[in-house]
Parts: structure tokens; sequence; C-alpha cells
């Protein structure tokens, strides 16, 4: 059911033409992991709501299959499970999955709806500040009730108030980002590497330099890149003498200088990657790093607050 409830979530985001990575399954729930949120508040209003509809629909087709009966939901126990009332229980946890991931705290499906709402009236980033810390005032509730009566709420409360607190550092950032191009960031002098270069190689670069990423390339262009914890893994392996061309990722993502970079950073943050090669006409002219953008974004806010 709770994968049910995921795929509702990604089928909803797919009709936005939003692709979803991955559904990962946890001991506290679900998660499906989309390319992007969608940005318009009616867009992201379907595609939260979409998972726990997908539960109230299962609820409503097993209804008519249960012969409810006072003795039945007076006896009713989770963890005693038998053909007298799994379609029963099967039911009222459906609703339970549905009610739960109502409540208004990222990053359940409550929390999006609420911003999605917000978002009608306000600024997105001010709508995310808003609803992140309704969520993070309940997150706080989970915990105290958690201590006394269901040590699971703590687990959860801690889950809520720190995905809260990340979803509104992203939206700030992203609303700060907003306007500029990925050449007001760009990082000219790009440290270079051969594929046919050593990992020993790499890591004292590494060391001679403030450098944590590498573009590697040949006479062919950018093949790929290598970032500080790829060379670290590959020495833990034992792989000083190999080529750098076995430990360099090759799904990287290629951005033009006229890029937004609002969109640009989003989409690092997504694939989970540190480095971006930077292109104009074809020609590598510089890259794009999480920790550049993090310094921009430093510099922005700066400058904003010195302005107001």
């Amino acid at each position: 059911c709770v994968t049910a409830h995921e795929l509702g979530h990604a089928l909803a985001a797919k009709r936005y033409n939003i692709k979803t990575r991955n559904i990962t399954l946890l001991p506290i729930g679900g998660l499906a992991q989309l390319e992007s949120i969608p940005e318009k508040p009616k867009e992201e209003l379907v595609v939260a709501l979409a998972g726990p509809a997908v539960n109230i629909v299962i609820a409503a087709v097993l209804y008519p299959f249960i012969k409810l009966s006072l003795s039945l939901i007076e006896e009713m126990d989770l963890s005693r499970l038998s053909h007298h009332n799994f379609l029963f229980s099967l039911m009222v946890v459906n609703i339970w999955l549905a009610v739960f991931n109502m409540i208004p705290a990222f990053p359940m499906d409550g929390g999006r709806v609420f911003r999605a709402l917000l978002s009608f009236k306000f600024e997105r980033n001010v709508a995310t500040r808003i609803a992140a810390s309704v969520g993070q005032l309940l997150a706080v509730g989970f915990v105290f009730i958690g201590f006394f009566y269901n040590p699971f709420l703590v687990f959860i409360g801690i889950f809520i108030f720190l995905g809260a607190q990340a979803e509104a550092q992203f939206a700030e950032a992203k609303s700060l980002l907003k306007g500029y191009t990925v050449a007001d960031a760009l990082m000219r002098d790009v440290p270079l590497l051969n594929p046919t270069d050593t990992i020993e190689h790499s890591s004292d670069r590494l060391l001679d330099t403030q450098n944590r990423n590498f573009i590697v390339a040949d006479e062919a262009g950018v093949v790929g890149t290598l970032s500080r914890d790829e060379i670290i893994k590959a020495l833990r392996q034992g792989k000083a003498s190999h080529p750098v061309a076995e430990a360099m990722s090759r799904d990287f993502l290629a951005l033009e200088k006229t890029s937004s970079l609002e969109e640009a950073w989003t989409r690092l943050q997504t694939m989970k990657k540190s480095v971006s090669p930077v292109f104009e006409n074809g020609i590598l002219v510089g890259m794009l790093d999480t920790e550049n953008v993090a310094e921009f974004l430093m510099i922005t806010e700066a400058r904003a607050r010195q302005q107001g």
C-alpha cells in the first residue's frame, strides 16, 4: 500500500512531464524521488494529494467486502491478523496512511499541500518558510509525545524537523539564484585530468590545490567528472595505480553558459552531482561546482542584506 501511495505521486508527476528517479521504502514510510518539484501551486497540489488519494481509493474498494460489526471494531488488533479481520485491518491502515500523511509538515504530503495553498498568495520561498516553521513545530510535538507514549514518534519527529529545515533552505537558495545565469557563478579556471592519469596522480592534485572536483577530458572532449569522494573511494579499494577512467562519473550534467543558474543548481542537487562542465558553442569554458554556488549564494545574500 505504501508502494501504491508513492506510485500515485509518480503518476501524477508524470502528467506534468516530471520523471521519478526512484521510489525508496523506509521503515517510516516511502519516498518517491522526483527529478523536480512542480513550481506551480496547482500542480504541486495535485502531485501531493495523489498519494493519499490512492490510499482512500484502496479503502473505498475494500469497504463493500467488509462486514462491519461492533465486535470486529472492538477486537481490532493490527498485530494479530487473521482471515476474519484482514480486509478490515487493511482498510483501516490505508485510511491511517492517508490521514497521517496529510499532517501539514514537511516532507510529508500535508506539508506540500499546505505550501501549495500558501503559494497562491505568497512567494514560493515565503510559503515554504511558513510551512516549514509549522512543520518543525509539529515535529517538536511528535518528539515530546514520543518520549511518553511511543518512541517511534521521536524518530518521525526528528525526520520531519530535519526535512522541513532542508526544504526551507532549498527554497531560499532557489529564490536567491533566480534571475542569474551559470556565467555568473562560473569557475573559469578548470582543473583538468586525462582519462589515462592515475588515481594517485589525481590524489596528488587534490592535495596540491584547493580543487575538490575535476573535469576529465581527452582530445575528443569532456568524457567525465571526478570528485574528491570518488578519488577517496578508489584509493580505499586499492586502485591508486589504476586510470582515472575507472573511477570517474560518465553520466555528468553538461550545462550551457547562458543556462539559468537556478535550474542548473536544482538539477545538480536532484542528480546528486557536485560538479558540471560548462560549454559555450560546444567549447568547454568552465565548470560549475556546488561549493562555488554555495559561496555565490553567501555573497548574494550578504549584498542583499547590505542593500536592504
